[in-house]
This record gives C-alpha cells, sequence and structure tokens, in this order.
C-alpha cells in the first residue's frame, strides 16, 4: 500500500475552484452541480446526503434558487445550459454550506475538495478586503489631486496675468477738446 498521496494541490486546482463561485442573492455560492463535480459524484446522490441531513443545512448555509435565478444562471453561464430544460432547481451552498458537506459526504476525495474549497472562499475574501483598501486609497489620492489641481490651475493663472503685457490705453477716435 506504498502509493503516492495526493497533496491538497494535486485534487483541484485554485483557478478551477474560484471559477465555479458565483454570486446570486448577494452571496458567493457554488451549484449543487459544480459541487458533486468536484467531489466526483453525482448531482442527484449529493442532493439525496443534503436531504437526509437537512437539520445541518439551514437557509444560511444552503437555498434553492428560483425559477428566475435559474434562468438567469443558464444565460449567465455556459457551463449550465443543461440546466436550461432540467424541470429541478438547483441548490446553492454558502461557504458554510460547503464545509457542512465535508461532515454530509464521507469519503478522503470530499475531504481534500473540501479543504480545497475553503481555502479559495478565503483566499477570495482576503482578494476582496485587499481590493477594498486599494479603493479606498485610489479615492483619498484622487481627492488630494484634484485639490493640487485646483491649486496648480490658479498659480497657473496668476502666472499667465503676470506674463501678459499691460494693455496700452487705446486713443480715442474723434474731435479732441482739450
Amino acid at each position: 500500500m506504498a502509493g503516492k498521496r495526493k497533496t491538497l494541490t494535486d485534487v483541484i486546482p485554485q483557478g478551477t475552484i474560484e471559477n465555479k463561485i458565483v454570486l446570486i442573492r448577494n452571496r458567493k455560492v457554488m451549484i449543487d452541480r459544480d459541487l458533486a463535480q468536484l467531489y466526483g459524484v453525482p448531482t442527484k446522490a449529493l442532493n439525496q446526503a443534503v436531504k437526509r441531513n437537512q437539520g445541518r443545512f439551514p437557509s444560511d448555509f444552503m437555498f434553492k434558487l428560483t425559477q428566475s435565478e435559474k434562468n438567469e444562471l443558464v444565460t449567465n453561464c455556459d457551463r449550465f445550459k443543461t440546466l436550461k430544460h432540467s424541470a429541478s432547481l438547483p441548490y446553492a451552498f454558502t461557504e458554510p454550506g460547503v464545509a457542512m458537506l465535508s461532515s454530509v459526504l464521507n469519503s478522503e476525495t470530499a475531504i481534500h475538495v473540501n479543504i480545497q474549497i475553503i481555502r479559495t472562499f478565503i483566499s477570495l475574501r482576503e482578494m476582496i478586503s485587499t481590493h477594498k483598501e486599494l479603493a479606498c486609497r485610489l479615492s483619498q489620492l484622487e481627492r488630494r489631486m484634484e485639490k493640487k489641481d485646483e491649486e496648480t490651475q490658479a498659480i497657473f493663472q496668476v502666472i499667465r496675468e503676470l506674463m501678459a503685457p499691460p494693455e496700452k490705453p487705446k486713443k480715442k477716435i474723434g474731435f479732441n477738446t482739450d
């Protein structure tokens, strides 16, 4: 039994997982079909395991998509074209829901995949936080530059006025009675 043990990064690359995270109801979620594919189980088996353990999946861990959400998902993501004619509505799992799946799916692959998915969610959260900080700093810098730009424009205006030769008074045309 001396086989080569898979590392977490051998299981699934982080980029593959990132591409499967979608934004629905202003939440980053993964669709049941994508999770089943990552775990190497049929979607039906994943959903059955979840239904047998319904108490572990409150609404903030998992929710069923509405028909309009499903239609939007099919329209925006090519990989969901097969859902277009499906009668059932897919489930969406939030980060805690994905974490809970590891306790429902008892396989070595599921554990490794789950760890990688959670790391991906954490990485995305850190990137978003970094982007918010950068956006705030950029906004502050823009405000400072606008103020400096206004001051610079005022300085240039004064310099232009000083550089312009003074206008000579023009002689009046016509009869002068002095």
